[in-house]
């Protein structure tokens, strides 16, 4: 089945198919669109925040780790960023080629065109008026491998054959806050892609890679960013010498 292509390579319909799974296949980065740099991550408890502030754009950067090519099931507040859809895993998604890597700037509106991502008031996010509000506030990818055709198998020689039926079976071997962020529907913008096709390794995702979001004062009042402790200083009756007062 064909599948739509970014530029590195976006993707519309996957197949399924079967293999087994690693950590670390995909890198996902928020990025300010503004300074076009990535916003700083705060981890607590083993989860990943960034703090956003209403009215500002971001892209979702997805970095292939690997050196095979990888389907990236993007959700945003819990839907699907190319179809709109409640986000599941074996939903459409981006394919990245193996070492690139892909900024998505908004939600997917046709092959040539994206309504960009901002953070917004929670009832403003597209989520919460489209009638989802329980998923705002976190990003989340779910990344799968490509099922690879085996080679052909040789003919194994007369010598070959006698030492492997001589060899063991491997088988027989051992054993109160402000009011929550999320994300709007902005303007469009020409973000063009194609088709390619995909097949996965499997039907469940080999990795799933999430960051939540807020507004950082109520990531500040919820401990996930700590408050910078200043060191008061003290009185000193002796503190040097006399200084010229200003003129």
């Amino acid at each position: 089945m064909t599948i739509p292509r970014l530029t590195p390579t976006l993707l519309l319909w996957a197949l399924l198919g079967c293999h087994s799974a690693t950590a670390s296949l995909v890198e996902l980065e928020v990025i300010d669109r503004e300074r076009a740099t990535p916003i700083q991550t705060h981890t607590h408890r083993g989860v990943r925040y960034v703090a956003g502030t209403p009215g500002q754009r971001y892209a979702l950067r997805l970095i292939n780790q690997s050196g095979n090519r990888v389907l990236v099931v993007l959700s945003v507040d819990g839907v699907n960023a190319i179809s709109g859809e409640t986000a599941a895993v074996a939903q459409t998604g981006y394919v990245l080629e193996p070492w690139a890597s892909a900024e998505i700037v908004g939600w997917r509106k046709n092959m040539a065109e994206t309504a960009a991502f901002y953070f917004s008031a929670l009832p403003e996010s597209y989520a919460a008026r489209t009638g989802r509000p329980d998923n705002v506030g976190v990003i989340g990818a779910a990344v799968f491998r490509e099922r690879v055709a085996p080679p052909p198998l040789a003919m194994p020689s007369a010598t070959a054959r006698s030492a492997e039926s001589a060899a063991p079976a491997a088988s027989d071997m051992g054993a109160q806050k402000a009011e929550s962020l999320g994300t709007g529907h902005g303007e469009r913008e020409y973000a063009p892609s194609s088709y390619t096709e995909f097949v996965r390794a499997r039907s469940t995702p080999d990795e799933i890679v999430q960051i939540r979001y807020d507004s950082y004062a109520n990531l500040l009042a919820a401990g996930v960013i700590r408050r910078a402790y200043v060191t008061p200083t003290t009185p000193q009756a002796f503190p040097g010498f006399v200084a010229d007062p200003p003129r």
